[in-house]
């Protein structure tokens, strides 16, 4: 049965399946929140669709996206990462990841989880949007600058308000899915699991 959704999967099925599975679902997920860190920072200048399409190389490349495993990368990590043609071999993304994982720790140990950091920024409750078209998603929005900031005095890399902004959508703080588009009420209606 069709079912009226966002604009942006078209008819690829991975996109449609991400579109329909994950996208804009609350994550209070530590796992998770971690594993879309390191795809939205990787995603930086190119379509998210690319990233997508090598989701399970880099689960492969970055250990199950365990942050702690992540976290003790070496320079010998680097080159191998650096000759995997699954991922984005570009040295500074890849540097960044584990750099990243390192402030996902130290975010850890300060507040006890990633989760309970970030959903701070929106009071524990998902910001909903109600946009009529794509065109009317902003890029980037003063609460993803605002997260984006803290992040990069915290060290976190890769992440400007844009790609931020991106991660915020991803993880369900902000649920933008089009008032039409049948998601956007299962999204309210559902939590990822801690």
């Amino acid at each position: 049965m069709y079912q009226k959704r966002c604009v942006w999967p078209g008819k690829d099925s991975l996109y449609l399946s991400y579109h329909d599975d994950e996208w804009g679902l609350p994550c209070r997920s530590d796992p998770l929140l971690f594993e879309f860190l390191i795809l939205e920072s990787a995603q930086a200048g190119l379509s998210w669709i690319t990233i997508l399409r090598r989701r399970e190389q880099y689960r492969k490349a970055f250990a199950d996206f365990d942050v702690k495993h992540v976290s003790d990368f070496t320079e010998s990590d680097i080159e191998r990462l650096m000759g995997d043609s699954g991922i984005i071999r570009n040295r500074a993304k890849i540097c960044s990841a584990i750099a990243n994982a390192r402030c996902f720790l130290q975010v850890q140990e300060e507040f006890g989880s990633f989760s309970d950091y970030i959903w701070d920024f929106v009071d524990g409750v998902p910001v909903v949007n109600c946009w009529s078209t794509a065109a009317d998603v902003p890029a980037n929005t003063e609460l993803s600058r605002c997260i984006s900031a803290d992040m990069l005095v915290r060290g976190f890399s890769f992440f400007g308000a844009t790609i931020c902004y991106a991660y915020l959508q991803s993880m369900g703080l902000i649920n933008d899915h089009l008032e039409a588009c049948y998601r956007r009420l299962e999204c309210l209606e559902q939590v990822r699991p801690h």
